[in-house]
């Protein structure tokens, strides 16, 4: 079992930023992938970037240039730096982690862009 928790989120003007991060803990199997989903209101959730272990970061094309995701392994930590902020991203954000035992979810953060 891997147990996720994002932090980071918040309330800010379109055009800014924010950085998420998500503290993983638990199973000692590793974790080869992690990624962020975000659900906006109403609409189905949808995925945001994934990075996986010895592979390049993905990013879906609504947010390609504008959010970056890293990795600390070393903090067991994943980070989703987010730049010039759109009304279109408010959401709440969800990390997610998979490992041979299956994929977890964290419980998510609300981000608000206003216009």
């Amino acid at each position: 079992q891997v147990q996720l928790v994002e932090s980071g989120g918040g309330l800010v003007q379109a055009g800014g930023s924010l950085r998420l991060s998500c503290a993983a803990s638990g199973s000692s199997f590793s974790i080869t992938a992690m990624a962020w989903d975000r659900q906006a209101p109403g609409k189905q959730r949808e995925w945001v970037a994934t990075i996986i272990s010895g592979g390049n970061p993905n990013y879906s094309d609504s947010v390609k240039g504008r959010f970056t995701i890293s990795r600390d392994n070393a903090k067991n930590t994943m980070y989703l730096q987010m730049n010039n902020l759109k009304p279109d991203d408010t959401a709440v954000y969800y990390c997610t982690a998979t490992n041979a035992l299956g994929r977890y979810w964290g419980q998510g953060t609300q981000v608000t862009v206003s216009s």
